[in-house]
């Protein structure tokens, strides 16, 4: 029977919205509740593709892998993919529906919410219960009117919120208190709590705190999440690509994964982060990539202008020395057809109609941009070892004379492929890393760590810590009952 709904609002980007999201998803789904995730607009280039060919943002492919659900279009049913400073790529429903760019960001995307809102109806009609996260903050005042992933969406179907602070980048309280304070007071009434995010330490530390905060907003804290260096999972964006360095030892083998300005799917090496006697690291210059074993040129949504920012910092002249001495190459996707011959663009599908420009030369491959998108899950093997992964891209290549490889192409050590996700695949992964110490030089011993079960791991982690630490029954009955008819309206709310 459906319960009802709750929304994980965030007072600022970044604050822990897609962790407690997903740590509820697992929390509730354990309790024997039919959980679904949601989020009414994501802008990130990380994206998955569902066993129906649907497209959605990776962060809300986990959350449904946490909640045991099925991931389908309806649970991210608008998707922005920037694709330059000011415009973006849309997909609606899990499919190409044209472009936005930042003059038009308000009202261009007003047409937008009704497609959300269905979605969400949808979703709730069949789950017990959808846990919604919201984007950036709800206190956007300057676009609270074209809103639909906050406030808007919460209005729509009278969704308790809880607001999410962390407290590792300090001014919480503050920052919680101003979330609700600075909304008109519709909104303020469905604020039901808070949750804070990121604590080190004695958590009763934060008790006089939160005590003042309960008193002064008429709302409750829900509990304390304590930060755990565990917590690695799928992100929807490149802002904490450094924190995925896992230390090892000085023995290690080196990855160089080449930090694109419009890197996208970078997920794609999550899976070598798990490998111990694996220093992963994310690189833009090139003197860092002198001393790497292996050279990750990952994808992207700007694949030529990408490679004139390669070319600009020097990067092109690092990657053609570093495959010239002989040593391992890996491109994926838009990496890969930065490798080929001949990259074109006769539609403008990535900005310039018509542009044509010179790849790397070290694959024998050809690139063309098509409108139409391909969005695929295929199976294969390579090196010996099956596979799976994803398909993305508007690139349709046309190979020469090197060998296929997963979709793409391979030439003695430099390795192209369309697939991505394909190293999430144990066999494949530790299948390719053998060849890379082979052709290095270098000792490796293949591990036995499984990628999923690493991945489920840390959604029971995330689950536990939820359990522990936030009062799940009581965010339960926020669901079941709605947000209480009480709650405080906060000035200069008051005189809205």
């Amino acid at each position: 029977m459906t319960r009802g709904a709750l929304l994980v609002a965030g007072t600022t980007s970044d604050a822990g919205k897609s962790i407690l999201t997903t740590g509820l998803c697992r929390a509730f789904a354990r309790r024997g509740l039919r959980v679904a995730p949601f989020k009414s607009q994501n802008m990130s280039n990380n994206s998955m593709v569902c066993a129906d060919g649907a497209e959605i943002g990776r962060a809300q492919w986990v959350q449904a892998l946490a909640a045991r659900a099925e991931p389908e279009a309806a649970m991210n049913p608008v998707l922005l993919k920037p694709g330059g400073d000011r415009r973006s790529h849309v997909v609606v429903m899990g499919q190409p529906a044209g472009e936005i760019s930042s003059r038009d960001f308000v009202d261009g995307r007003r047409h937008l919410a009704r497609s959300a809102y269905d979605a969400f109806d949808d979703l709730a009609s069949r789950y017990d219960v959808v846990v919604a996260e919201g984007a950036g903050s709800p206190t956007e005042i300057n676009l609270r009117e074209s809103d639909y992933v906050n406030m808007g969406l919460a209005r729509h179907a009278s969704i308790p919120t809880v607001v999410v602070g962390d407290i590792d980048r300090g001014g919480v309280f503050a920052a919680m208190f101003g979330t609700v304070a600075l909304l008109e007071p519709a909104d303020q009434a469905l604020i039901a709590g808070f949750v804070v995010n990121k604590f080190r330490g004695d958590a009763s530390l934060l008790t006089p705190g939160l005590d003042q905060l309960e008193a002064l907003t008429g709302r409750r804290v829900f509990g304390v999440l304590p930060w755990n260096p565990h917590l690695w999972l799928d992100s929807e964006d490149a802002l904490d690509l450094e924190g995925r360095r896992t230390p090892v030892g000085a023995a290690a083998m080196k990855v160089a994964v080449i930090r694109l300005p419009r890197v996208s799917n970078f997920t794609d090496v999550d899976a070598l982060g798990i490998e111990p006697g694996l220093d992963v690291v994310f690189v833009s210059d090139p003197r860092a990539m002198a001393d790497a074993d292996l050279v990750v040129l990952p994808g992207t949504r700007a694949t030529i202008s990408d490679l004139a920012w390669l070319r600009s910092r020097g990067l092109d002249r690092a990657i053609l020395d570093h495959a010239g001495a002989g040593k391992p190459m890996l491109g994926i996707c838009g990496g890969f057809q930065m490798l080929g011959r001949r990259i074109a663009d006769p539609d403008g599908v990535e900005g310039e109609t018509g542009a044509v420009v010179d790849g790397l030369g070290l694959l024998d491959v050809t690139t063309t941009f098509a409108r139409e998108k391909a969005l695929r899950l295929p199976t294969g093997s390579a090196l010996g070892a099956a596979t799976t992964g994803y398909e993305i891209h508007h690139g349709r290549i046309t190979r020469g004379s090197d060998e296929e490889f997963l979709g793409g192409a391979r030439n003695d050590a430099v390795f192209g492929t369309m697939w991505h996700g394909s190293l999430e695949g144990d066999d494949f992964r530790r299948a390719l890393l053998g060849e890379v110490a082979a052709v290095s030089g270098r000792t490796w011993t293949s591990s036995d760590v499984s990628f999923s079960e690493q991945r489920e791991r840390r959604l029971d982690l995330l689950g536990d810590l939820v359990e522990e630490h936030l009062d799940v029954e009581a965010l339960i009955d926020l669901v079941d009952r709605g947000a209480p008819a009480d709650l405080s309206i906060l000035p200069p709310g008051t005189g809205r």
